[in-house]
């Protein structure tokens, strides 16, 4: 691992915006973290990440990248794979996390290997017989989402076979992967990892009942319980699951892992590698509500930047 006062002495490029559907968010945690970054003392520049990103970086003669990027072409192991080719140090988590993560479906099925709960499932892709898997859909209601995607883009929650038919339509316009998934009704609540160590539990209330894009990055929109009024026993449990869903899939750096609770039951929905650093983020929320700053908080996921993911 690098040395954080060797990464200070280091010109370091944020990369934001990107190629994916959350290019929007991306570019509002790459200017939340350069803010950070230059308060802090370091020699920072913003990279708005296009097709030419090797170029930029030789450019702006970059020593480090702290990779602020969400969605595809940057969560998902592919700019990660160009750094190390690059062998430059970046920040989060490495080639094969991001890449099963990214991946919904790779997540649960490694999360039940490691015998942590998620909900049932089941998995279609294009091309295959619609009819079928209406037909083997019978109970509901269910969640349909995208595989390889973030910020809850193309998902829809479905109460019949007309629902469920639209909403395999809408998912398949945004991947040629689409999970099934079981409707848990009970409470959300997520745990940020930040370097193996979990920070206070959040429990999210939407006031439309779920938490979708708009209730996500809207302000006012979501109600955030901090820490999450759970029962010790389920509170510490979560927090330990969550740090061992991470190690089970490799993640460094800061992490952030959903579940729904039931009662005493939890399940694990997925993880996000590269959690959101914006004004309604969750990470940040977490980390003040354990006395870091989001200054420090920067810091700390930059001094975990290294060459050895």
């Amino acid at each position: 691992m690098a040395k954080r006062n060797d990464l200070k002495n280091k010109k370091i490029a944020v990369l934001m915006g990107g190629l994916s559907a959350e290019r929007e968010i991306s570019l509002k945690t790459g200017r939340a973290v350069l803010k950070a970054l230059l308060e802090n003392g370091c020699d920072a520049v913003a990279i708005d990440v296009g097709r030419d990103l090797p170029e930029q970086l030789q450019a702006t003669e970059a020593g480090v990248a702290f990779i602020c990027l969400h969605g595809r072409y940057g969560e998902d192991g592919t700019v990660q794979g160009m750094l190390e080719l690059m062998q430059i140090p970046y920040t989060g988590s490495g080639v094969m996390s991001s890449s099963m993560v990214m991946d919904k479906v790779v997540t649960k099925q490694t999360l039940l290997y490691h015998e942590i709960s998620t909900p049932g499932f089941m998995v279609t892709r294009a091309g295959d017989d619609q009819a079928e898997v209406l037909r083997r859909c019978r109970h509901f209601p269910l969640i349909v989402k995208p595989a390889r995607e973030g910020s809850t883009i193309g998902i829809s929650i479905v109460h019949d076979r007309a629902q469920l038919e639209a909403g395999l339509a809408e998912a398949l316009k945004h991947d040629d992967l689409v999970l099934i998934e079981d409707f848990i009704r009970g409470d959300e609540v997520t745990v940020s990892v930040l370097n193996n160590e979990p920070l206070p539990i959040i429990k999210i209330v939407p006031k439309s009942g779920f938490y979708d894009y708009e209730s996500k990055y809207t302000p006012g929109q979501t109600e955030y319980l901090l820490p999450a009024p759970l029962e010790a026993v389920l509170y510490n449990r979560l927090q330990e699951v969550s740090v061992a869903a991470c190690k089970a899939l490799s993640c460094r750096g800061a992490a952030r892992v959903d579940f729904m609770v039931r009662e005493r039951k939890f399940f694990c929905l997925e993880i996000n590698t590269i959690p959101g650093m914006t004004e309604t983020s969750l990470l940040p929320k977490a980390a003040a509500e354990a006395g870091i700053s989001f200054n420090e908080l920067v810091m700390q996921i930059l001094a975990d930047a290294g060459l050895n993911k």
